[in-house]
């Protein structure tokens, strides 16, 4: 059933699946993101046995960002982060590789709403022009 849910329903599903904080900063987040960019796509993908739901995506002209929930965060994985300005240093996480970053809010935490968008913005920028045609 979940699979044949739209990006959008996916991603309501797995919010509603979560039921806690994670939810509510996951929602919150999700909004900042169609705020920056209204053009983004949202998928779940990467669905398997230990995690039926999936890991929710946003796209434009490629990935910007997943968003994963574990017990003591949540976590917003930027594809192309290592490539993006980050002047309010908002990565945190997975700072070690070539490609990715990502930023870890743990429960209670504020995001710098305008450094977050900012930063969607510049993910979004990356991927077109890394994709001319879209």
């Amino acid at each position: 059933m979940d699979q044949e849910r739209s990006g959008s329903d996916a991603l309501d599903h797995k919010l509603r699946s979560l039921g806690d904080w994670r939810s509510k900063t996951l929602g919150h987040l999700r909004q900042l993101i169609q705020e920056a960019d209204p053009q983004v796509a949202e998928d779940v993908k990467w669905r398997k046995a230990g995690n039926p739901l999936g890991v929710p995506t946003w796209e434009h002209a490629g990935i910007i960002c997943t968003g994963e929930s574990y017990k003591d965060k949540v976590k917003l994985t930027f594809a192309k982060g290592a490539s993006l300005p980050d002047p309010s240093k908002m990565f945190n996480s997975s700072m070690e590789g070539g490609t990715r970053r990502a930023i870890d809010i743990r429960e209670g935490e504020a995001v710098d709403e305008k450094a977050f968008k900012a930063l969607v913005r510049a993910a979004v920028a990356v991927n077109l022009a890394g994709n001319p045609g879209h």
